[in-house]
């Protein structure tokens, strides 16, 4: 696996964090300034790769168990009312959540599986620990699917194809149709597609990201999420790529890294 995909997502978040309050509906817009951060999205998109890298089993117990490390480890990195809640619970219990939250911490399945039902499974257990909504599960597993997908090589027609037929998404939208209407919006439904859309128009890796932003709403997720799928496709320039390993704490970057390794070694199988 070429070690900048796993970038994809933080890139995205790192690069959407300064705009999720402050939207913009340009794609003409600084990628980084004074205050670009990883949030939330990063923290827990690490945290499902150090499920994936650290249990065979892949048991919802030790998923639990990384996320709510993680958001100890990064409190302060702008977690939702309820998520902050379910983070700081012994024995959390899921609570019937749509929002976005399940796909922007989806991708590592993507890159980690060797089948789509093998994708699509995970997916499904990276959810259900707290959003067990059936849109919450959809939108992990439309995202992990696209991943997927794009990893595999397929076309954007194809993947276009498959996530349309698949989840009933509407993707024959374009960016230009969606921006002038769109508002913050943390759902699944009303973001998961949105972001796939920014991947098929875009027609490279930075490009997919400014396309994403410019929706507004909640940009730094949407930008992951959109990030997740291109950089499958598209390189990431080493200026977004070397800005955003700058920006992340060690122990984000090890579990970077370990996942790299490990999901290298099982493509090499």
């Amino acid at each position: 696996m070429d070690k900048l995909k796993m970038f994809g997502a933080v890139a995205g978040d790192i690069i959407g964090s300064v705009y999720e309050f402050w939207n913009t509906k340009s794609t003409d817009f600084e990628l980084f300034n004074k205050n670009s951060r990883f949030t939330d999205d990063s923290v827990m998109t690490l945290a499902v790769a150090k499920w994936l890298t650290e249990d065979e089993a892949h048991t919802i117990h030790y998923l639990i168990y990384c996320m709510q490390e993680m958001g100890h480890l990064h409190p302060n990195a702008g977690y939702g009312g309820h998520f902050h809640g379910w983070l700081w619970e012994e024995g959390p219990q899921p609570y019937n959540s749509w929002g976005n939250g399940a796909g922007m911490r989806v991708s590592p399945v993507g890159l980690y599986a060797k089948t789509l039902d093998e994708a699509l499974a995970l997916a499904a257990v990276t959810a259900s620990v707290s959003h067990n909504h059936p849109e919450g599960v959809k939108g992990a597993q439309a995202i992990a699917t696209s991943v997927f997908l794009a990893k595999q090589g397929k076309t954007k027609a194809e993947i276009k194809t498959y996530v349309e037929n698949t989840f009933g998404y509407n993707l024959d939208r374009t960016i230009a149709e969606i921006r002038p209407g769109y508002s913050f919006d943390v759902s699944c439904q009303g973001s998961a597609p949105e972001a796939i859309i920014a991947f098929l128009e875009g027609n490279s890796f930075e490009n997919v990201i400014r396309l994403a932003i410019s929706l507004g709403g909640d940009s730094d997720t949407i930008g992951a999420m959109a990030g997740a799928i291109a950089a499958c496709m598209y390189p990431i320039p080493d200026e977004i790529s070397e800005r955003c390993n700058s920006l992340l704490t060690d122990d984000l970057r090890e579990i970077k890294d370990k996942f790299f390794e490990v999901v290298s070694k099982r493509d090499e199988e």
